[in-house]
């Protein structure tokens, strides 16, 4: 993969995600995370059109032009069937990437073997990108991906402001550290399809519909989770599902439509928060509790309390408490 340059590293957030794509021009589609790994869990939100698995990277994931550690590669899944596959050329975009390969390969109608009822309006920008690059093979599309500034300007919106650390980079000591991955599962052509950007080849795992979807990909994921060691939790599955203010209005489920407008305001909240950047608020207060200090002359002890108490809390932590 090429270095991260000009694409920040971003949550796995459901609000990220639903804001993301909607800034993209995508439009009727949210996402929601999934807390249990169970097929009724994922049935309850239908229609689905796929997950984002996120999953800690293990030296021995590697790509392997042969065959995957599960199902088998598809080589011509892209190249005949239209499937949309883009290889993954830039560290950092792997979020968008997923998000993509499972929005972009629902945009068509319902058909025989497979596909959805509710196709995803996937808007103006998204549908020129995807038409131009109509036939490029992984690499180019990768490429063709990577450097489209209107992805990478809806990407970067989401990353965390930060006045000492610039997340475009990407430092050795920073690829000593734990490194996550974000893949993709979707049914297309009555297939239930992964799709890695780090791996040559989509790959086919098994027959599959929109019914079926959810008992086939929690049993590949359940499967793929058996090869960590045990204890091992850092996992995070989000669901792409069709809005659920959509489903409420047309049940007229009131209650359930005031949820989904209140869950909109907490993102809408929490992303402005993700992209500001406190350092300097949080500056002036800690400078006007100290002059307060120093007036009425407690500073000193105000300081040796600290002390004290951050002593207090090391032995606490050492003893176990």
């Amino acid at each position: 993969m090429a270095d991260g340059g000009g694409w920040s590293t971003i949550e796995s957030d459901e609000g990220v995600f639903t804001s993301l794509i909607e800034n993209l021009g995508v439009k009727g589609v949210q996402f929601e995370e999934l807390i249990s790994l169970d097929a009724d869990t994922i049935r309850s939100l239908n229609p689905v059109y796929g997950v984002i698995f996120l999953f800690k990277w293990i030296g021995r994931q590697s790509r392997n032009a042969n065959t995957p550690e599960d199902g088998t590669y598809d080589q011509t899944a892209a190249s005949e069937q239209g499937l949309f596959f883009a290889a993954q050329t830039i560290q950092n975009a792997c979020g968008t990437q997923a998000i993509l390969s499972v929005i972009l390969n629902q945009d068509k109608p319902n058909t025989a073997g497979g596909g959805t009822a509710y196709p995803i309006d996937i808007g103006s920008e998204l549908s020129s990108f995807k038409s131009f690059t109509q036939g490029f093979p992984s690499d180019l599309l990768g490429e063709a991906l990577s450097n489209s500034e209107v992805i990478r300007t809806a990407h970067n919106a989401f990353a965390r402001a930060s006045p000492f650390v610039d997340e475009t980079q990407r430092t050795a000591q920073d690829d000593e550290g734990d490194v996550y991955h974000f893949i993709a599962y979707t049914p297309v052509n009555g297939k239930l399809y992964e799709l890695d950007g780090l791996q040559p080849y989509p790959i086919n795992h098994g027959e599959c519909d929109t019914e079926s979807f959810p008992e086939k990909v929690i049993e590949v994921l359940q499967r793929r989770i058996a090869r960590y060691p045990a204890g091992e939790v850092r996992f995070n599955l989000m669901a792409a599902v069709r809005d659920l203010r959509i489903r409420a209005q047309e049940f007229g489920d009131t209650e359930l439509l005031e949820r989904e407008n209140a869950k909109r305001r907490a993102w809408a909240w929490e992303n402005t928060l993700r992209r500001s950047n406190f350092v300097g608020f949080i500056g002036e207060v800690a400078k006007g509790v100290v002059e307060k200090k120093v007036k009425d002359g407690k500073y000193e002890e105000w300081i040796e309390e600290a002390k004290k108490e951050t002593l207090r809390k090391a032995e606490a932590r050492r003893k176990g408490y």
